[in-house]
């Protein structure tokens, strides 16, 4: 019996090594085929190091990722040599491990002087930066140096208009009075945190200035940088004055990046068609410029049989549009999307130049790995996201064979030519609000649900008409000439707003999706790399994880109450999804910022309009019913305390007691005691009650720079 049961093990054993030998040698198989495609995921692999350093909170779970992916590299070396699955998962690691030490490394440098504690304080400092708000009648200043020495290095302050005079720009020394605070983090999960953008943009406080601003020292000649930006700020005026309204707003958005101008009413109606891309200086933009100079040198040397015979025309034109793209990009204020749009673009001349395709998926690889080396922390940012998104959608679609063949251009009537080109860009909108749409769920909680269908239309206006007027209007008006040119250009704009208006008004225009899990997020992104980034048949198991991460997604619910971290302000979803507010009187970012996270647009009521609620004007008491049994909230609203025995007998008789202030250590009610407390170690509160489960902005422990000083 023995020799049997040692004859049959061994043949099971010697069945699954072959098994897996076979899976070894076809998954080698199938790399060999998609070995041009292997290099894409090298940028990947960092990107994955570096937003891990985001999501693990500890410093030692750093320290283990790091030496975890170290010791993968090491057994895919050991195992793997030779093969191009042990290459690449060597490399994959690798890079990886590179990309959480990057971003650790780099937050530590930054070293951000961030403020303790709210201060009002009167102090001289110097101008670094000023941008002009016109629709919000305001001036927004980084200013670095302050007399103050409580005060940190380098912070941002918004000034009235009207009290700003003339002469504050880069390189003054101005006095101002201020009301400054640490850089808010994310009211409640799921929010905008910018206390960790603030931190790698150096600021330490935000804040708003009252009376007037004292120049005490002009502006020397000041730097290139001054110059360029007090040139923009100029250029932006100028533009705007010769169009007005919210045609000028945009046109000087286009020509110098500059979108205080656009009210709000105008950017809401573009986020809500998917057209709020055309407002963010980037590949679009960049592209047109460099297009347009392209064109307009490579015609006039073609102009010249002898130039045209004996000198490398595309070359020059290619040199020129290189010089126009750094231009524009310097001129609007290099930012960071405008830099990587310019980088990818230098990449495309380069090809261009060479004669080669550099319309690739490699380009992009090459751009994001760049960018990510550079500016690491933009991985976390929608910004970085949406556009490599966007651009990876666009080349994966016409890489496709079939999508090939379907738009390749051919001999025909101009009828169907222009009809294939429509169809084109019908495709490519359609495959960019695909791979937009979770992006943009996530991090704003909403996405556009007919901007492929804007886009067919704003896209080559924008490329093929807008830009091209701006640049001869603004060309023309050097000669006085451009006022017919910059009627053409008004008019072009009004047709894009009149279209993001009429988008975005269209009934079910927006999807609205409350707070994303994460896990669910990094599914859907995964799969989506995997879909794209593969050329054969198993591209289709990306499938899978996007499958399971938009179920997941769509049926996560919506918390039942948000606090925010402060106590002040909380929210109870009612049994018809509408919120209803513990201080009616919250102002619109308050609202927007419940609604938003709670992925609804109806307008959010008062907790004391709610059945079961009993309110008054420093308390209120609330049942909630959820799975099948109430839930008693009890919360404070305003400054003045309640007789002691009142609030104990209060949180004696409800689950959840919320309060701005510290609570007597005789409340206790049954399940939690969200007071100033527990908040201050916590952050806000996204409380679900079925079942009970309560997400928290800060976790135990977490060690990320920004979370070490500071306030709320």
């Amino acid at each position: 019996m023995r020799r049997i049961f040692r004859a049959r093990t061994s043949i099971a054993s010697g069945g699954r090594q072959s098994a897996l030998a076979g899976v070894a040698a076809a998954i080698e198989r199938r790399l060999e085929t998609e070995r041009d495609q292997l290099a894409l995921w090298l940028p990947v692999g960092l990107g994955c190091g570096i937003s891990a350093w985001f999501i693990v909170t500890e410093r030692s779970s750093w320290i283990a990722f790091i030496l975890a992916a170290l010791a993968l590299a090491v057994a895919a070396f050991a195992f793997g040599r030779g093969s191009r699955a042990g290459r690449g998962l060597r490399l994959f690691a690798l890079a990886a491990a590179f990309g959480m030490a990057l971003i650790w490394v780099r937050a530590e440098w930054m070293a951000t002087e961030t403020l303790e504690r709210p201060v009002a304080s009167r102090f001289s400092a110097e101008v670094v930066s000023a941008e002009h708000l016109p629709a919000r009648e305001s001036i927004r200043l980084v200013v670095r140096n302050p007399s103050d020495p409580a005060l940190p290095y380098r912070f941002r302050v918004n000034i009235d208009e009207a009290a700003v005079p003339d002469g504050v720009r880069p390189g003054a020394q101005v006095v101002l009075d201020a009301r400054l605070m640490p850089p808010p983090r994310a009211a409640v999960p799921g929010a905008y945190d910018f206390a960790e953008r603030a931190w790698f943009e150096g600021i330490g406080a935000t804040g708003r200035a009252w009376g007037d601003v004292t120049i005490v020292r002009e502006a020397g000649r000041g730097s290139f940088g001054a110059w360029i930006d007090a040139r923009r700020q100029a250029l932006a005026a100028h533009v705007a004055e010769r169009l007005g309204g919210g045609e000028g707003a945009i046109a000087a958005t286009l020509a110098t990046g500059d979108r205080g101008r656009i009210t709000e009413a105008d950017a809401e109606a573009m986020r809500r068609s998917g057209l709020a891309h055309l407002l963010a200086i980037s590949g679009l933009h960049v592209t047109a410029v460099i297009g347009v100079a392209m064109l307009l040198v490579l015609r006039l040397l073609a102009l010249s049989p002898r130039l045209a015979l004996r000198w490398p025309l595309m070359l020059i034109a290619a040199g020129a549009g290189a010089i126009a793209g750094l231009g524009y990009t310097l001129f609007t204020g290099a930012e960071v999307p405008t830099v990587r749009a310019c980088v990818a673009a230098m990449i495309v001349l380069l090809g261009v130049a060479m004669g080669r395709d550099a319309i690739t998926l490699r380009l992009v690889a090459t751009g994001a790995l760049i960018v990510l080396l550079l500016w690491p922390e933009t991985i976390v940012g929608p910004s970085f996201q949406l556009s490599f998104a966007a651009v990876i959608a666009i080349i994966a679609l016409h890489e496709n064979p079939r999508i090939k063949r379907l738009l390749s251009r051919r001999d025909e009537r101009w009828a169907k030519k222009l009809g294939r080109f429509g169809l084109g860009l019908l495709l490519t909108g359609l495959a960019v609000e695909i791979a937009l749409m979770p992006i943009a769920l996530y991090h704003f909680n909403k996405a556009g649900m007919y901007g492929a269908l804007a886009n067919i239309v704003a896209i080559p206006l924008t490329t093929f008409v807008i830009i091209p007027l701006e640049a001869l209007a603004l060309f023309l008006d050097i000669f006085g000439l451009g006022g017919p040119i910059w009627w053409l250009a008004g008019q072009a704009l009004g047709a894009v707003l009149s279209l993001a208006h009429s988008v975005s008004e269209a009934p079910g225009a927006v999807a609205l999706l409350p707070a994303m899990p994460l896990g669910a997020y990094g599914l859907l992104i995964g799969g989506g790399l995997w879909f794209c980034l593969w050329r054969t048949g198993w591209r289709l198991w990306g499938g899978l994880p996007i499958a399971i991460g938009a179920l997941w997604a769509m049926l996560a619910p919506p918390a039942d109450i948000l606090i925010t971290g402060d106590g002040t302000h909380m929210a109870v979803r009612d049994a018809d999804g509408r919120l209803a507010l513990l201080r009616p009187r919250a102002g619109d970012y308050v609202r927007d910022m419940f609604n938003e996270a709670s992925g609804t647009e109806e307008e959010a009521s008062a907790l004391d309009d709610l059945p079961d609620a009993w309110c008054s004007s420093d308390s209120c008491r609330a049942t909630v019913w959820r799975g099948g049994r109430q839930w008693r909230v009890f919360a404070t609203r305003s400054s003045y305390f309640l007789p002691y025995q009142d609030i104990i007998a209060e949180c004696a008789a409800a689950d959840i007691a919320v309060s701005d202030r510290r609570l007597p250590d005789g409340c206790t009610p049954r399940w939690l005691k969200a007071d100033r407390t527990l908040l201050l170690q916590t952050g806000g509160l996204a409380i679900r009650l079925d079942p009970p489960s309560i997400e928290t902005v800060r976790v135990p422990g977490d060690d990320h720079p920004w979370l070490r000083t500071g306030g709320q």
